[in-house]
């Protein structure tokens, strides 16, 4: 293995050359307090930035095994130890040269604290994998700049990052044990029959749209009605109050810009822990709770959307459906559908992204349209057998249909973002002013079908390349020359996400969709290999920009692919 000096040195005789030379880096290098890895060299200054890894052994690190022996504890520290690189990092780029000359970056974080490629923490070491420009002028070698990048800049980076002595202690400290609080509330939701729970003096509201960032000026901190309030424990907080979100069906309602959507993007949040200061560490939910909306225009491949959608005009089934571009009511079907055949087992509904025709069909529409001649039976007559027949819950944002009462097991109302509970209040309106609707779609649920992926129906090739991946942001993935548009996939919160998706599906497909295998099988066996091998078994090489993903996100990837063909 070349020293740090060989490095210094090779790098002041490339200065000039051109920039191809720098291929030459690739290989280890023994630096005094690490091992420094360049793994890939970027072709030309214009290209993507050369990925490199740093390893420290733990003698060196000197991180307390306290801090990583958990698993979820050893996530929130290589979490804690990214941002720090990243912050460290953005505060001191000074860009030399030519296209990304100069830059070292890492994978950015988001409010969550999630497992990334980018750092790992073990008994042995702490690696952390990120990216360099290689400096240039032109298309020519910068040879000295590069030496004081590699040589200078990256090792000042470890030793104010990646060394526990140079670290806060307590503010370390204080990180991992707030993860570990949140996987243990998250723990104790199925015994306690909850689907969610929202701790007292959570701040749920954001800055913006764009911006994850906790409000700060006159955010009103969450505080539970006293019939929903439960009380969980923590190994580090103690004990934490808060409402419990019961399992069945829960309505939020209330006025325009009273907090429902709000309070249901923190319950969609909760399926990830989130860093101290954020305002929803102690919000947490099933870690199968999935966001369904309507998504005019998707595609849809061999999805049995019978329980809500009867036969079309002209006969066609709804059995086996497909199609290029489906609407509304058709698209929120199949979401439901598919996220209960990826193992869902609770949905999250904002009526402000379904379709109307879909969520309600009232007595009058009714009268004037007959059963017969409506293939679409409303979601309120299917929400209570999902639970009794499927065992699947429902959180629903209702503020324009009162009919929804009637099967409704509770009801939380915001007013100026304090929830109450107002079920009695909803129950005995009910009675009250009966809608005298009739109910449509049977005592049952419906069937449910598996599918089996055609694997043939992936293509990742495009020209010469046999496998062609591109993320762009949280929204959209390209596999091979067929985009992916996942903007309806709302619990995506990384881009790293949406690359680890992208590098998923080929994978599956390589490896685990069969002729004989259904897709729920297919997912669960990615996942059963990232959880055993960790996200590196997706590449063919180390990266350091991959973000852990759940099964449902995965599943709701590859059913937007328009190639895809089931049976």
């Amino acid at each position: 293995m070349a020293t740090q000096e060989v490095l210094y040195d090779q790098l002041y005789r490339l200065d000039g050359q051109g920039y191809g030379a720098y291929k030459s880096l690739k290989g280890e290098y023994d630096f005094e307090n690490f091992t420094l890895h360049i793994d890939h060299v970027q072709g030309d200054p214009f290209a993507a930035p050369s990925r490199v890894r740093v390893r420290v052994s733990q003698a060196v690190a000197g991180f307390p095994d306290s801090l990583w022996e958990l698993p979820c504890r050893a996530i929130a520290l290589a979490d804690y130890l990214t941002r720090e690189f990243y912050r460290t990092a953005e505060g001191s780029q000074q860009k030399s040269g030519s296209g990304k000359s100069g830059l070292i970056s890492i994978v950015r974080p988001s409010q969550a604290v999630l497992n990334r490629s980018a750092a790992r923490v073990t008994a042995e070491a702490v690696e952390l994998r990120f990216t360099v420009g290689l400096p240039a002028f032109g298309r020519r070698i910068a040879g000295r700049q590069a030496a004081e990048l590699l040589c200078r800049s990256v090792p000042a980076l470890v030793t104010r990052t990646l060394l526990y002595k140079a670290l806060n202690a307590a503010e370390l400290e204080h990180y991992v044990d707030t993860a570990e609080d949140a996987e243990a509330l998250r723990s104790q939701l199925s015994a306690r029959n909850l689907v969610a729970f929202v701790a007292d003096g959570a701040i749920l509201p954001r800055r913006s749209g764009v911006d994850e960032r906790p409000l700060t000026d006159q955010a009103i901190p969450f505080k539970s009605p006293d019939s929903l309030r439960v009380t969980l424990r923590c190994p580090h907080a103690g004990e934490v109050t808060g409402m419990g979100v019961p399992q069945g069906i829960t309505l939020i309602v209330g006025g325009g810009y009273h907090g429902k959507s709000t309070l249901l993007r923190a319950i969609e949040a909760g399926v990830y822990n989130h860093v101290p200061g954020d305002g929803r560490h102690q919000v947490v939910t099933d870690l199968a709770a999935v966001k369904v909306r309507a998504e005019d225009g998707r595609s849809i491949a061999g999805v049995n959307i019978s329980p809500f959608i009867g036969s079309l005009p002209q006969g066609k089934s709804t059995q086996r459906f497909s199609t290029p571009n489906a609407s509304g009511s058709t698209s929120q079907a199949a979401n439901i559908v598919e996220a209960i055949e990826a193992g869902a087992t609770a949905l999250l509904v904002d009526e402000d992204t379904s379709a109307t025709n879909f969520m309600i069909r009232d007595r009058r529409m009714q009268a004037l349209i007959s059963k017969d001649r409506e293939p679409i039976t409303p979601f309120i007559d299917k929400v209570q057998q999902l639970y009794t027949d499927c065992g699947i819950s429902t959180v629903l944002v209702m503020g324009g249909s009162g009919d929804y009462f009637d099967v409704a097991d509770t009801v939380i109302a915001l007013d100026e973002f304090v929830p109450q509970d107002v079920t009695d209040q909803a129950k005995a309106i009910a009675a009250k002013f009966r809608t005298e609707r009739d109910r449509e779609g049977g005592q049952s649920f419906g069937t449910l079908s598996l599918r089996t992926v055609q694997p043939d129906s992936i293509d990742p090739s495009q020209g010469n390349r046999s496998v062609k991946l591109r993320a762009r942001d949280v929204d959209q993935l390209q596999i091979g020359t067929e985009a992916i548009d996942l903007s309806a996939v709302e619990q995506l919160v990384e881009s790293g996400q949406v690359r680890a998706i992208a590098a998923a599906i080929v994978y599956a497909q390589r490896y685990h969709l069969t002729a004989t295998t259904s897709l729920s099988e297919a997912i669960a066996a990615v996942m059963t290999d990232i959880a055993q091998y960790g996200l590196d078994c997706l590449t063919e090489w180390p990266t350091g920009d991959l973000v852990c993903f759940r099964g449902l996100e995965l599943a709701a990837a590859i059913n937007r692919l328009r190639t895809l063909r089931t049976v």
